[in-house]
């Protein structure tokens, strides 16, 4: 009995240590990477899709997965997912070097239960992935609704030693309501993410990712004309922005945040993206955050630095040239 208690005890220590050790702060060099991402949902996704891709020095993105989402763009989750597989390809043609066949559906539908992961493209090459990693983490940069990443952990626990699942999503957890897109398109694959003992990121967007906001004569300045990615996201604005303000666009003030450039900038440099150790609180059934004594750690960001955060999406988005050139 005492040699159980042991082995019992040895187990969660090494579970807890390697759970300190993917909780730290990644050190200086290139990181492996996959994107998850609802990339049709609005148009800040399609940032973080060139931002990630600009970015190879800090990050090797190895595959791009397709999440749904239900909203005024899609009515249904498989519809919402295609949309955005599509919206990903699209964004791949300005670069030169981009494969599309790293590319993968994602989950047609949401969860129905905790015990029930959805089978897709996208969860399997997560599991693939995880699985060949060595001493290193695969970063998994989740910015939508987190059921690809969710099922993917049900599928197959192994990759939770592994993985860092950095997640753009749900409020701070002092917030009185847990509830924001992300969270609320799947709340059962939320409560996965936070119940299963994965090495969690999260980067809330009350008071903290809703710091990157913009404005349409910002992105005049300093994207138009600079980049055909750069073009591409400015036409984007002008054209969410004229739906937003019902064509008020004249002497009414309008800005934008571009939510899912953090969970890229906190790798890019994690001092832009600040962020502590906290014990991992229960998400409920009705969306409030609760504490419970007991539960793992994660890290959670509490603050975006705004400035420092475009300044490096400008630079890198006015880099790119032009494929065919």
């Amino acid at each position: 009995m005492q040699a159980a208690a042991g082995t019992l005890a040895a187990s969660a220590q090494a579970q807890t240590g390697s759970l300190d050790r993917l909780l730290a702060i990644p050190g200086p060099g290139r990181v492996r990477a996959v994107l998850d991402t609802d990339t049709y949902n609005e148009i800040d996704d399609q940032y973080a899709v060139a931002y990630s891709l600009l970015s190879p020095e800090r990050l090797s993105i190895e595959a791009i997965y397709a999440a749904p989402f239900v909203n005024d763009r899609s009515p249904s989750a498989a519809v919402g997912m295609e949309k955005s597989y599509e919206e990903i390809l699209r964004l791949l043609g300005f670069f030169a070097d981009a494969d599309p066949g790293n590319v993968f559906r994602g989950s047609s539908e949401f969860m129905k239960g905790k015990g029930h992961p959805v089978e897709s493209d996208a969860a399997r090459d997560l599991i693939e992935k995880a699985l060949e990693s060595g001493d290193e983490p695969l970063y998994v940069l989740t910015i939508g609704s987190p059921v690809n990443v969710s099922s993917a952990i049900l599928m197959e626990p192994r990759i939770k030693d592994k993985i860092v699942v950095v997640w753009l999503g749900g409020t701070t957890h002092y917030w009185p309501s847990a509830s924001e897109f992300n969270l609320r398109q799947d709340v059962i694959a939320s409560q996965v993410l936070f119940d299963s003992g994965v090495a969690l990121v999260q980067i809330p967007t009350k008071n903290v990712s809703e710091h990157l906001k913009t404005t349409a004569s910002e992105l005049e300045q300093f994207l138009r004309g600079r980049s055909r990615i750069g073009d591409y996201l400015y036409g984007q604005f002008l054209q969410y922005q004229a739906v937003r303000t019902k064509g008020r666009n004249t002497g009414f003030p309008y800005s934008k945040v571009i939510w899912d450039i953090s969970a890229i900038a906190w790798l890019n440099d994690p001092a832009w993206v600040p962020s502590e150790i906290v014990s991992s609180p229960v998400l409920t059934d009705d969306m409030r955050w609760e504490s419970e004594s007991g539960r793992h750690d994660i890290r959670v960001a509490n603050n975006c630095n705004r400035d420092l955060v475009f300044n490096d999406v400008f630079k890198r988005l006015t880099s790119l040239r032009d494929p065919a050139a």
